[in-house]
């Protein structure tokens, strides 16, 4: 991309609100941009380029506060390399934790999946009662962690497979 664009452009290619982008101006995420003799915001490739980054940072749950001293550091130039590398590394530990945290949380409901699979189909394959005008609810003397185990919390790691009606555990353990 080589030619400026409106704030409207940039908001579409980004997907936020031209709103937002006047607010993350206004917040120092955003350096100033360059305007029209009319003074509307006209957008860099490298404004884009840097509001990409702010969404990454964004999307991967760094707060305001975060990308606003990021930013901050960033417009003092390379004297501030290593704090600014030393952001993005406890960033990126934070992520991490974050992600293997969903990984565990989405192992305990793969098993659980897979216990309900389970338990479909031995329910499938029972013998019918002889006498069909008495129900027994097998499930009334069970306790309630009798009725829904296994929950356990081993780490899986995800695959699209996973946690479908295909009747099986596609759960595999992670490499780790």
């Amino acid at each position: 991309m080589s030619k400026a664009l409106t704030i409207g452009q940039v908001a579409q290619t980004i997907g936020v609100s031209t709103h937002t982008l006047r607010y993350y101006e206004q917040a120092g995420l955003i350096r100033a941009v360059g305007r029209t003799q009319a003074g509307h915001r006209l957008y860099s490739p490298a404004d884009l380029d840097w509001l990409q980054f702010v969404m990454r940072l964004k999307a991967t749950g760094m707060p305001i506060a975060g990308m606003q001293a990021f930013a901050a550091l960033r417009a003092e130039g390379q004297p501030t390399v290593g704090a600014r590398r030393q952001m993005l590394v406890a960033h990126r530990d934070a992520v991490l934790a974050r992600i293997a945290e969903l990984q565990s949380n989405l192992g305990a409901i793969i098993d659980k999946i897979a216990y309900y699979e389970a338990a479909i189909d031995a329910a499938a394959q029972a013998p019918t009662a002889c006498d069909p005008t008495r129900q027994i609810d097998e499930t009334q003397s069970l306790s309630h962690s009798e009725k829904d185990s296994p929950w356990n919390t081993q780490k899986t790691t995800a695959t699209p497979e996973a946690g479908t009606n295909s009747r099986k555990s596609t759960a595999r353990p992670a490499n780790r």
